[in-house]
């Protein structure tokens, strides 16, 4: 053996010995922390679809950062002038982004301009001061100063969101900002959900108002009567309550509700009360917040430390207000009002009213970060249980292994030593990506297993490639090293264009995709690279070395399937008629699906998809009747029997996720409580997401066809790249129309699984197309028709078999991977049948329309 093999050979052992030290961490924890920082920091990890947990889109609502500042500002002003004995009265602008005020007379117009000159230069301000009406100021943010705000909000509420994440306790959770507005949350293993969500989502702004005196009217009775003259309702916002009322209401207050529960039902209601307008102390005058247990009935409080400034103001306020009440009000909810007995010095105030540990412990937790500058909306929530992620674990690992066996097997029983060959290299690709997968700190998911899965597929189609170019070799006489060399050499072209052009809608994924699509693309791009790596370098090195060691003297193979002669051009009229109506039916399904007539899955319409595990099995009649009483309606319900599971979709387009999910819960564990119905995971996502899914989603394929166009125009020549477009459109269109037809439901999975089959049917053709090339170079005088037939009857065997080892890990796939996953791998099914007959039947047939040769 020469020292250019050992040094190879050396090189795979140091390969093999780094792999087991980076996924060591993914095995133990009990490891130094010199390892982490130098080897894979934290080993393998699972995303949340395997561990269960979260992953939430919010939207930071920018124009209300805005409002609130204005409304802060005008609250500012309004105060400024009291200080000079001007009554200023607020009005309605119906503007958001400006605020009106009437001043008492046009003698207080100078003291207003020189307040708003020296207090006020971030505001725009108008005085209209007319003979025979009241002055009037109107109010409006500068637009340097919007956008400073705009500018700002998003990152200062991200920070605060991560501040709460970290006190809230959640290992490893993940807090970006994506696009202009938005903030991403993942939270792996997360234990409360419902929890987690209001912790995130709470605004928190605290104030402190004095709540006024009502012994002169009756709140209840001024609401009543402003319901039943339409000028509001349940529901509505309080600042449209106090606009249309502000003439009955004492001068300088303003209606708010007050939470209150319950002793002995636990129940909520809220309670209208009258607080006085000025802000006395706000939340930045808070320096710590802390959970106590104390009061009548040992009840969880909230002990507020106050700044050094918020302690003097906390004592004038309270030596100034003794037998007042005075009302802690967050996020415009009126949390407890307690009667000041005395001055209150030591700079310390409670917050009670009812908690739970859990409650208290959050608003201490957001009380000490700081309050969000705007509302953030929650557009997109995924929640996986811990249970299901198991599952999922466990069905895509056996799914995934009995594939991997059936493949070993096959290409044992059929290739033989050859056969172990490949199987030698293919666990190395696969160790090797989970190498990667822990080196670049990426997460498995289930679509992830699924490009695992297809990467063996795809590993054994390179292998098969190169062995079906050894049986020519051989076939011609040649001898085991030459038929060897031979068959690494001719089919390299062969195999890397196969790859890349599959390696092309990979990347297009990862650009595009989002969460386990990114996945399903990481792990599929890893797969490919490494296959190159496994199969070029490391199978032709174990043949380098049994040559070497003079292990091999004659290679065997198995022949299932004899030479072919067949006249494919001779079928082309009947293969063009069919797939013509087969087109013909995806255009429609494409049209219906442009047009919104197609089962949508809630990643493009929008909506809610609730999965629960039940403890029996249960009637889908039972379900579908407590629901439809419960006034739920356009509600699909899918049951799947043999797991005992029930999918709940809602497909309805909002703009921001509300509490249905919980609803429906409730609904089902109370209505049909003997089943125990419990909830492992929940999709819910709003109108701006699904229509950005969409967005990306056509994006994808166009990108993906591009790419694939001008690669394959560089390698071989335009024509080719639109002979091989156009049959990759037609493999999609025929799928989609399959897929529409059975009204299975498009979901982002059933995109993947179009570009996926996309790549792989351009992989069979580009085989046969290098035959074609080569074959061009070899019979220069030979007609078109006849040197495509020669070419496509020279492939048919590696087409076959390709597809079949394909087919074995894509039906374990379909049939134990889970429901899922079941659309998915049924899209891929039938893609690989459509792609290996439009890569015989359809390919190069349009490659000679138009294309003479002589």
């Amino acid at each position: 053996m020469n020292s250019s093999l050992k040094l190879k050979i050396g090189l795979v052992i140091s390969l093999l010995f780094f792999s087991a030290l980076a996924l060591l961490p993914s095995v133990t924890n009990d490891l130094p922390s010199w390892w982490k920082k130098y080897m894979a920091p934290a080993g393998l990890k699972l995303g949340l679809d395997l561990q269960g947990g979260m992953h939430i889109v919010l939207q930071v609502d920018l124009e209300k950062a805005a409002e609130n500042s204005l409304d802060l500002a005008a609250s500012d002003f309004k105060a400024a002038l009291a200080d000079k004995n001007i009554n200023a009265v607020r009005m309605d602008s119906a503007d958001a982004k400006s605020v009106l005020f009437t001043l008492p007379n046009t003698g207080a117009v100078t003291a207003v301009e020189d307040i708003l000159a020296d207090k006020f230069p971030n505001l725009d301000a108008q005085v209209q001061a007319e003979e025979g009406s009241f002055p009037r100021v109107t109010l409006k943010l500068k637009q340097d100063e919007i956008d400073f705000i705009r500018k700002n909000a998003v990152n200062q509420s991200l920070e605060i969101i991560r501040n709460r994440i970290d006190q809230f306790g959640v290992s490893e959770p993940v807090v970006v900002r994506q696009g202009d507005n938005q903030i991403v949350v993942q939270l792996p293993g997360v234990k409360d959900p419902k929890r987690a969500m209001s912790l995130i989502g709470q605004t928190a702004q605290l104030e402190f108002k004095l709540v006024a005196d009502t012994s002169s009217i009756n709140l209840g009775q001024l609401i009543a009567e402003a319901k039943d003259a339409g000028q509001w309702q349940d529901g509505e916002s309080r600042k449209q309550l106090n606009l249309a009322l502000q003439n009955r209401l004492p001068q300088g207050t303003e209606i708010y509700f007050e939470r209150v529960i319950n002793e002995q039902t636990k129940r909520e209601t809220k309670v209208p009360i009258l607080l006085e307008s000025p802000i006395l102390m706000t939340g930045e005058m808070v320096k710590n917040a802390q959970v106590r247990i104390g009061g009548t009935f040992n009840e969880p409080y909230v002990s507020l430390d106050l700044t050094s400034r918020g302690g003097q103001a906390f004592a004038t306020i309270t030596e100034k207000n003794v037998h007042r009440r005075l009302a802690i009000v967050l996020d415009n909810i009126v949390r407890s009002a307690p009667v000041i007995r005395e001055k209150i010095l030591g700079g310390s105030a409670q917050i009670s009213g009812n908690f739970t540990h859990n409650e208290a412990t959050d608003l201490a937790i957001v009380l000490r970060v700081g309050a969000l500058p705007a509302p953030v909306d929650i557009i997109q929530n995924l929640t996986v249980g811990a249970s299901l992620g198991q599952d999922s674990i466990n069905k895509g690992m056996f799914s995934g292994l009995l594939g991997a066996c059936l493949v070993i097997v096959f290409m044992m029983f059929y290739y033989r030593l050859s056969g172990v060959i490949a199987n030698v290299g293919l666990t190395l690709n696969i160790l090797l990506l989970f190498v990667g997968l822990a080196m670049l700190g990426s997460t498995l998911t289930l679509p992830g297993i699924a490009g695992i899965i297809l990467s063996i597929g795809m590993a054994v189609d390179a292998n098969v490639l190169i062995y079906e170019r050894m049986r020519d070799e051989l076939t011609l006489g040649k001898s085991a090293r030459a038929g060897v060399d031979g068959g690494f050499t001719k089919a390299f072209w062969s195999v890397v264009d196969a790859q890349v052009t599959t390696l092309i809608t990979a990347l297009v994924l990862f650009l595009f995709g989002t969460g386990p699509i990114k996945g399903f693309a990481i792990t599929l791009t890893l797969g490919i690279i490494f296959n190159l790596f496994a199969v070029f370098f490391v199978c032709r090195l174990i043949y380098d070395s049994l040559f070497s060691l003079k292990k091999i003297k004659k290679l065997h193979f198995l022949q299932l399937l004899p030479k072919t002669n067949i006249d494919f051009m001779g079928l082309r009229k009947i293969a063009f008629t069919v797939s013509g109506v087969l087109v013909l039916l995806g255009l429609v399904a494409f049209v219906q699906i442009f047009r919104g007539h197609a089962n949508m899955g809630i990643d493009f319409s929008g909506g809610t998809m609730l999965q629960y595990k039940t403890e029996q099995n249960f009637a889908l009649h039972d379900v579908r009747t407590a629901l439809s009483e419960a006034g739920y309606e356009g509600i699909d319900l899918q049951q799947v029997t043999s797991e005992n599971r029930l999918i709940v979709k809602i497909k309805k387009s909002v703009a921001k996720i509300g509490d249905l999910s919980d609803r429906i819960t409730d609904t089902l564990q109370t209505k049909v409580s003997n089943v125990g119905f419990s909830l492992e995971s929940k999709s819910e996502i709003g109108a701006s997401v699904s229509a950005n899914l969409r967005s990306k989603a056509i994006i994808s394929i166009g990108l993906s066809m591009l790419g694939v166009i001008l690669y394959l125009w560089l390698r071989f020549d335009f024509q080719f790249g639109l002979a091989a477009t156009a049959a990759t459109f037609h493999d999609v269109l025929i799928v989609l129309g399959i897929c529409w037809l059975m009204d299975l439901e498009l979901t982002l999975l059933i995109v993947t699984a179009l570009l996926t089959l996309a790549g792989y049917s351009l992989n069979d053709t580009v085989v046969i197309f290098d035959r074609i090339r080569e074959n061009m170079g070899k019979f220069e005088d030979m007609e078109l028709h006849e040197l495509i037939n020669l070419s496509t009857n020279q492939v048919l065997a590696r087409s076959i078999i390709t597809v079949l080892t394909v087919l074995i890990t894509v039906t374990c796939l379909y049939l134990f991977g889970g429901a899922s996953i079941h659309d998915f791998s049924f899209a891929l099914l039938i893609g690989l049948l459509v792609g290996t007959y439009s890569s015989i039947f359809v390919a190069s047939p349009l490659l000679s329309v138009g294309r003479s040769h002589t």
